[in-house]
Order: C-alpha cells, then structure tokens, then sequence
C-alpha cells in the first residue's frame, strides 16, 4: 500500500513481472507521467506520455491504466490526483522503470548518436 499526505489509499502497486504479465493480456493501457524528452529517451513498449507537469486525470484513455514513472514517485502522485478527481486507475508500477529495467525486463532506448526533432 501507498500514503499519500498521510492518507492511506488501495492503490495497487505492480511488479514489473505482474505488469508484464497484464500488457502481454492486453489487460492493461501503461501510461508513463515522466516528461517528454524522459519518455523518448528510454520507454516501456506500448506506454504512453502523459506528463505530470500537464497531468490532467480526466484525459486519461479508457481502460484499465496502470501509471509509471522513473522510480515510483511521480506516477504516485499522478495516482493521487487521480482518486481526487475521481477518476478510478488500475494502480502503478512499483519502482518506476528503473525497477521493470532492473528484473530484466526490455527497455526501448534512443540511442545517443540519433537527433530528434520535435
């Protein structure tokens, strides 16, 4: 379990194993609330970006999400803004992508000698 403010919530925290086991199901849509130019650096495949800096629960897809950040913190923030607006997600990855990096999980990474244009 999470606190937030000192508040105790059910949000579900994830293992990168269960989360996963949920994307290859297709049981659940991964959000990632790091920034940009973090998100295209390096990425879960299949997540998208919703950012915190402009993290509005209400534009959140339909489905079952699961958010994700670098180490846990931002996606439980994104979290709770979420249950104050109402808006029911599945929960998060617990220890961002660090954490799905770290059991070996596969990281998508822009290699360094490419340029991007936004």
């Amino acid at each position: 379990m999470l606190f937030f403010t000192g508040k105790k919530t059910d949000l579900r925290e994830f293992t990168p194993q269960e989360l996963e086991a949920a994307l290859a199901k297709g049981e659940v849509i991964l959000v990632d609330v790091r920034e940009h130019a973090e998100h295209e650096a390096a990425r879960i495949e299949g997540a998208v970006c919703y950012p915190l800096s402009t993290f509005d629960p209400d534009t959140l897809p339909e489905g079952d999400v699961v958010l994700h950040c670098g180490v846990g913190k931002r996606s439980a923030m994104a979290a709770e803004r979420c249950t104050k607006a109402g808006v029911k997600i599945a929960g998060h990855l617990a220890g961002g992508i660090n954490a799905w990096a770290q059991a070996g999980m596969p990281v998508d990474v822009l290699p360094w000698n490419v340029t991007v244009f936004v």
